[in-house]
């Protein structure tokens, strides 16, 4: 998750390893709560459960001592947002100290950011309320491999530093008609200059367009210069509706 997308705050890493096993019913990813609906007691659930995670240990040792975020949002976010979207709230996936996430605030938009991070979602939630935004913003201490989303609701899915086809398909059916995903992630090109790089956390060729149920339609998709540290490919797709994609 993070110098292979997340926000260029950062530090990316190719993706988490993905995880087959089922979570109990209690633990992040049983199901996609509103807000309102997410107290501290499930938020502790949560940690909880994700207590040895080793993708939690890792990331949180990134974001311990020393780590310094820049809140700088990451471009396919602030692309997708300066296109037309319908009304509705927007999830940032695999967020860390998201940039993304305030961003979409800032325009008024209620946001849930997930990451297994709890000390990212901590330094989010600090700069949240010191910008007012607080109120805008959940953060979800959650598991992408065991994240279950709320059906056709978001107006807008990103997810910028973490590549699993089953996450994919799972942000991809959370997208509301008219709204958009945008996503970000290594190629099999990156596997040249990262040959530890695992390949199941890579882009195929074709994907993630490849992936995209029937009633999407690619804005746009594009691969970053070679000289970038690994190869990497961002897509922007809408959902269609009945009457057409939302004009921009």
């Amino acid at each position: 998750m993070s110098t292979s997308g997340g926000s260029p705050d950062k530090p990316q890493a190719p993706g988490r390893t993905p995880r087959g096993r089922e979570a109990p019913q209690w633990c992040p990813g049983a199901e996609d709560q509103p807000p309102e609906a997410s107290g501290a007691p499930a938020r502790e659930a949560e940690s909880e459960c994700l207590a040895g995670h080793p993708d939690r240990l890792r990331w949180n040792d990134r974001y311990g001592p020393g780590y310094t975020a820049s809140f700088a949002p990451h471009p396919v976010a602030v692309e997708a947002l300066s296109l037309g979207l319908p009304d509705g709230p927007v999830a940032d996936l695999a967020c860390g100290p998201s940039g993304n996430a305030l961003l979409a605030a800032q325009a008024g938009r209620p946001v849930t950011a997930v990451d297994i991070s709890e000390i990212a979602l901590e330094l989010l939630g600090t700069e949240a309320r010191r910008r007012g935004l607080g109120d805008l913003i959940t953060v979800r201490h959650a598991d992408l491999a065991a994240l279950h989303l709320a059906p056709r609701h978001y107006a807008l899915v990103l997810c910028t530093g973490f590549w699993d086809r089953a996450v994919f398909a799972e942000a991809a059916g959370s997208v509301a008609p008219g709204g958009l995903l945008g996503w970000e992630a290594f190629t099999v090109a990156a596997l040249r200059a990262r040959p530890k790089l695992c390949a199941d956390w890579c882009l195929a060729p074709g994907e993630p367009a490849s992936l995209l149920p029937a009633d999407f339609e690619v804005i746009r998709i594009w691969d970053l210069p070679h000289n970038e540290p690994g190869t990497k490919r961002r897509l922007l797709a809408r959902r269609m509706t009945t009457s057409g994609p939302a004009s921009g």
